[in-house]
């Protein structure tokens, strides 16, 4: 709210309320976002672009800290606010301890204990060096390792092929649930629209490698150990022929010699697949789905939650970011002229003017009302779906002000783990 509303608010001195319908307690559910963090070892923040899942990964991962567990909050977005936001000079993906002091610090603005067992690592994904990783752990040999990763064609691949950063970020999300010792990994993803190849990546990188076409391509090199244009048929031939005029001959023999030595750590990529797969069915994940009051997000919201249902993946919750919130019912006009006439800082406006103001005061009041109403009309989709699921939903207003640094994130803190 602007500052007229909170002035209006401390004339009537009445608490503001929030919106009642959508808290977690009026949807009857007994799990809340404290039991997801103690409980579950891995939690996927989902949800459209610009409704701060960033902000709420890192919150959440902090409230894990605090709550006494090893923590690892993983970031694929590439636009790098996590890092300011856990008060650290840069992100890469290497993993950066975040200071205890901090930790405790966000705990005590919470109004919650800080337990010191606790701490919090962060990392953002390098989506080719996760790529090479995988590669790496399913080459043949150390020879074939090093001509997969000099590849011009591997070096593109990596970087462009459809699925490929989801394909490595759910490959080194595996590796780190396996191999580290983490009690907790909470995970920051990109857009819904990303979010939702998490499900589809392996195929999609398994149907771009392993298509008929790309067979096609390889045969002759298979047959022949190299490249030969007199080995794919006159049509082809014709074809990729008029292609080498463009591309050069070189460059069809490294395209076919890629293809071959990725086809020998292809069964590595589709047997990490179906782990993966695995791994976002145990019943240590939860998929938090994050989204704001507005129609389309809520939209996409409920429709990945359907995705989830169809994939056989364990939802967490819903969090509803930046949502207007009822104030007290308005004073009546006159009543508000009188107050608004005894405040020190307006006593030099004439009486025009203090009508001026409380009428402005009333007229902008009375819209954030209405917001606050749209905004529990459009969510109460969420509310039915989290009752029908059993899972919580927990609600963070639209604050005044920007949410940055610890302080934010307690702020923030304090609603989600109300």
């Amino acid at each position: 709210m602007d500052q007229y509303c909170h002035l209006l608010i401390e004339m009537a001195q009445r608490p503001a309320t929030a919106a009642p319908s959508l808290s977690a307690e009026r949807t009857g559910q007994n799990q809340t976002l404290v039991d997801l963090l103690s409980g579950r070892r891995i939690l996927l923040c989902v949800g459209p672009g610009g409704v701060g899942k960033t902000t709420v990964s890192a919150t959440l991962a902090l409230c894990g800290a605090a709550l006494g567990r090893r923590t690892l909050v993983l970031t694929i977005d590439p636009a790098r606010r996590l890092a300011d936001a856990l008060g650290l000079q840069a992100l890469g993906h290497d993993i950066q301890r975040v200071q205890a002091d901090k930790i405790a610090e966000v705990a005590a603005r919470r109004g919650g204990s800080y337990d010191p067992r606790g701490s919090l690592d962060a990392m953002m994904l390098h989506q080719k060096r996760a790529f090479d990783e995988v590669v790496s752990r399913y080459a043949r040999d150390e020879t074939t390792r090093r001509r997969i990763l000099a590849n011009r064609i591997y070096q593109q691949v990596s970087t462009t092929l459809a699925g490929s950063h989801e394909y490595a970020a759910m490959s080194k999300l595996y590796d780190i649930a396996r191999e580290c010792d983490y009690e907790l990994i909470v995970v920051d993803t990109p857009p819904t629209e990303n979010a939702l190849d998490f499900l589809d990546a392996p195929n999609r990188v398994a149907g771009a490698i392993d298509s008929p076409a790309i067979q096609w391509f390889i045969k002759p090199y298979l047959k022949a150990g190299t490249f030969s244009l007199k080995m794919v048929g006159l049509g082809g031939a014709f074809v990729l022929g008029r292609l080498a005029r463009f591309t050069g001959s070189a460059f069809l023999e490294q395209m076919a010699q890629f293809f071959v030595e990725f086809n020998d750590v292809f069964g590595g990529f589709r047997e990490r697949a179906q782990e993966v797969l695995q791994l976002m069915r145990d019943p240590q994940v939860a998929f938090l789905i994050i989204c704001s009051p507005e129609v389309l997000s809520v939209d996409e919201a409920l429709y990945f939650h359907d995705r989830l249902v169809r994939a056989q993946m364990p939802l967490g919750g819903f969090i509803v970011n930046r949502m207007h919130t009822r104030g007290p019912e308005a004073i009546g006009r006159q009543e508000l002229v009188e107050l608004l006439s005894a405040r020190p800082e307006l006593r030099g406006l004439s009486p025009a003017d203090i009508v001026q103001v409380a009428a402005d005061l009333h007229r902008t009041y009375r819209e954030q009302q209405v917001m606050a109403e749209v905004d529990e009309r459009t969510t109460r989709r969420l509310a039915e779906a989290a009752a029908r699921a059993r899972v919580p939903l927990r609600v963070v207003p639209l604050f005044e002000q920007d949410i940055y640094g610890m302080d934010g994130l307690a702020l923030v803190s304090r609603h989600l783990l109300a």
